[in-house]
């Protein structure tokens, strides 16, 4: 009798493994690209770092790797004014107007672990998981319905202080990136059959995505790309971000002074790039007012030297505007999801006290983070290409952030994978 169930356990559980075996080969394999911050970043000084203060020598912090490795983001000795500013300077990137580029800060060293997995998406620190979740609910529910990490589902993290240029201006750490992507969604698809991949992402992970599919000819795209799923996207940048070139923007990270950060703020490329776009935002719109000025999005590289930030106005003009000019369609099925109805800042009131004190706020729609106008920009854009397949989707109330978290949310990005899924498996 013993026997008899120990062998009908074994026939059941063979046939559970069975069924989600089947389950897996149904699906489209599928690759998240996170968003500004949403993944861990880890750094290693070396002889030429030269620290601001005694708090930041490089004994700073104590707990490294063995090869001096340390996770540089997210750190919380953030959180205490001494070493925010060693947060900073380790974070700061310097534009090199001769070489046309962005580099890390001297004696600085960084890297992005566990690409091609979800592991540095789920935390930004795994020891703080409950303040620190980004993709976890949402990777929990891929795998609900069988998505298997390194199998099925992949993760394609990046240096996010890091942006891209125009195609004719060099970009080594964004360029390395898509290069990287393209090669995982080559290796994610040959892995799983040929199936062709989805690409989900998140926040600025869309504008790297759409890079990635219009800098790859239409062959490849028809090859290996399924579905191109962006989450919250600000495809014309933020109003929010003018706020963080102005005063610095803590993020909602508590006891964090926004002055501290603000000069690490403004040396990322990749904050350059989600300044409002001026072909999306109306010239007659002033976003920034001043006693003695206003600044539309027309007006940026003038707002840029009057906040006291001259050296972002060159790579501004000569690398970004020329990237944001044209969001061109990159002919694949594209599903944009966002939130939208949360007061989003719409225009900036500085005083007479100048740029370091923060601005009162006249608020607009959006998902709290990126304005309505910058979410729903294809729908105007892409509205008469023929070859161009786009879905939006607006989910009420729903923020910037916790698109990854609310039920509501995560309820309608599975839908979305599931019926793409389930349309490929019918045809």
């Amino acid at each position: 009798m013993k026997k008899r169930l120990i062998i009908k356990a074994a026939v059941v559980q063979l046939a559970m493994m069975l069924c989600i075996c089947q389950a897996n080969s149904s699906l489209h394999p599928l690759i998240l690209v996170p968003g500004n911050g949403g993944n861990q970043l880890e750094a290693r000084i070396t002889a030429g770092y030269k620290p601001l203060s005694p708090f930041c020598n490089r004994w700073y912090p104590i707990c490294k790797d063995e090869e001096g490795w340390f996770r540089l983001w997210f750190d919380s000795s953030v959180l205490i004014a001494p070493f925010t500013k060693c947060f900073a300077q380790r974070m700061m990137l310097s534009y090199d107007p001769v070489l046309d580029d962005y580099f890390n800060a001297p004696g600085v060293e960084t890297r992005v672990p566990f690409f091609g997995s979800t592991e540095s998406l789920l935390y930004l620190d795994p020891n703080l998981k409950h303040i620190t979740a980004y993709m976890a609910p949402l990777v929990e529910s891929l795998e609900q319905i069988g998505y298997v990490n390194g199998e099925t589902l992949f993760g394609a993290p990046y240096d996010f202080r890091y942006g891209l240029a125009a195609e004719e201006h060099p970009s080594h750490v964004g360029t390395k990136f898509l290069k990287d992507l393209k090669n995982l969604v080559e290796k994610a698809s040959d892995s799983n059959g040929g199936k062709p991949v989805i690409l989900l992402s998140h926040s600025l992970g869309g504008l790297f995505a759409l890079q990635l599919l219009n800098r790859n000819p239409p062959s490849w795209r028809r090859k290996f790309i399924k579905h191109f799923i962006a989450l919250s996207a600000p495809w014309g940048g933020t109003i929010e971000q003018m706020r963080t070139f102005a005063s610095g923007n803590t993020l909602g990270v508590p006891l964090v002074n926004s002055l501290l950060v603000r000069g690490e703020q403004r040396s990322s490329e990749s904050n350059l790039w989600l300044l409002p776009s001026p072909k999306l935002f109306d010239r007659q719109k002033p976003l920034v007012i001043t006693p003695n000025s206003s600044y539309s999005a027309h007006e940026i590289a003038q707002f840029l030297a009057d906040i006291g930030f001259p050296e972002g106005v060159h790579p501004y003009k000569s690398r970004i505007l020329p990237l944001i000019e044209e969001l061109k369609a990159p002919e694949v099925p594209v599903t944009c999801i966002t939130g939208c109805g949360l007061r989003t800042p719409e225009t900036l009131f500085y005083g007479e006290t100048g740029f370091d004190r923060q601005p009162e706020v006249v608020y607009g729609d959006g998902d709290g983070t990126v304005n309505l106008e910058s979410l729903l920009a294809l729908e105007s854009l892409w509205d008469e290409r023929k070859n161009q397949s786009l879905k939006v989707i607006r989910i009420q109330g729903i923020s910037h952030k916790s698109i990854l978290e609310d039920d509501t949310a995560i309820d309608e990005i599975i839908a979305e994978i599931s019926e793409i899924n389930s349309y490929a498996k019918n045809i």
